[in-house]
């Protein structure tokens, strides 16, 4: 029997998880808050942590789960934990690979259409009572555009093909092209500096990882064509938000729909951020990005939703599965479903 941790999670979801765990002879404690916000007696009682996106699971949270046999993380990115540490205590990690392709796809393209038919100012307009009128809402078709997708993996792929349901020219920079999907769905990998000359849309969606870091930044502004749209539903640290809010200033860029930002975890809780204790050792905060953001929000021609892309129910439901597929296969077999990649 084994005594998981469980944080972020609350609801119908809290009570799937504890139901399922319990059945497999184990006993789950659950959290509304994140590990490092969350009031939990003895931690060194638990065997395995089961994380969300945001907070750090950093040296300091492990180390007072002094005796974790696992970690897992209930998303497809594992930036917040510090895999090396882990690793070094012996820690097994685990992810979940895949979710919701077509969950986090459909989302893009509500964000692409939002932009360019200027949903929200509409919707505004009238839920402000500034009248029924269509001024000043002129948007773009699709049809005939070329979209640049960074990153034609599970869930690029599904932009792709909704992408050419638009009849939208389709570009691609990936690092492992697959000749023949871009046959059967109409496309052509292209460099990286390729696709930003030539897209009027550009769409993020890799992982993040050093060499994605900041992937778009202040020298990509002179490549890009001017009036483009950004859409990023990867992370936030894949563009550089100064780079972002100076080409918006200055018209190199038109649009932008954002679904994450980079500090965005310190947007959720910017008064518990303000309010910390001076010794807090967590993380440095980059305040430049975090005015950046708020200039950002106040932009008519920038949507920005709260890193919603995964949430629809069905997604939730393949996000739990998995991770209790995750714990229950370790403490059964010793080895998760999905391993988090790398030594």
């Amino acid at each position: 029997m084994a005594t998981v941790a469980i944080f972020q999670i609350q609801g119908w979801e809290a009570d799937y998880i504890k139901e399922a765990l319990a059945k497999a002879g184990h006993v789950a404690d659950t959290f509304e808050q994140g590990v490092n916000k969350a009031a939990v007696k003895n931690p060194a009682r638990y065997d395995a942590l089961s994380v969300f996106v945001g907070p750090a699971v950093d040296k300091r949270v492990v180390d007072a789960f002094s005796n974790l046999k696992l970690i897992t993380t209930r998303s497809t990115g594992f930036d917040h934990i510090d895999l090396g540490y882990a690793r070094s205590k012996n820690i097994a990690l685990a992810y979940v690979p895949y979710y919701g392709e077509n969950t986090v796809a459909e989302f893009t393209m509500g964000l692409i259409l939002t932009v360019a038919r200027k949903l929200y100012l509409g919707i505004d307009r009238i839920k402000e009572d500034k009248g029924f009128s269509f001024e000043g809402l002129e948007g773009f078709d699709l049809k005939g555009k070329t979209l640049g997708v960074v990153g034609a993996g599970r869930i690029g792929r599904h932009v792709i093909k909704m992408a050419r349901g638009f009849d939208m020219n389709v570009i691609a920079y990936d690092r492992n092209p697959n000749p023949q999907f871009a046959q059967e769905l109409g496309f052509t990998y292209v460099p990286y500096e390729q696709l930003l000359k030539e897209s009027d849309i550009i769409t993020f969606h890799v992982f993040y990882a050093p060499e994605t870091h900041h992937m778009f930044n202040k020298g990509c502004l002179a490549k890009v064509k001017p009036g483009v749209v950004i859409v990023n539903t990867a992370r936030g640290p894949v563009i550089d938000t100064e780079a972002l809010v100076l080409g918006l200033q200055k018209g190199i860029i038109g649009a932008a729909g954002l679904d994450v930002l980079e500090e965005e975890g310190v947007l959720s809780d910017e008064q518990g951020y303000w309010l910390r204790d001076a010794d807090d050792d967590a993380p440095d905060i980059n305040l430049r990005t975090v005015l950046e953001n708020h200039i950002l929000f106040k932009m008519p021609n920038v949507v920005v939703t709260p890193h919603n892309a995964f949430n629809s129910r069905e997604a939730r439901m393949r996000i739990l599965d998995s991770d209790i597929a995750n714990i229950t296969s370790f403490f059964s077999s010793g080895a998760v479903q999905n391993p988090i990649p790398g030594k």
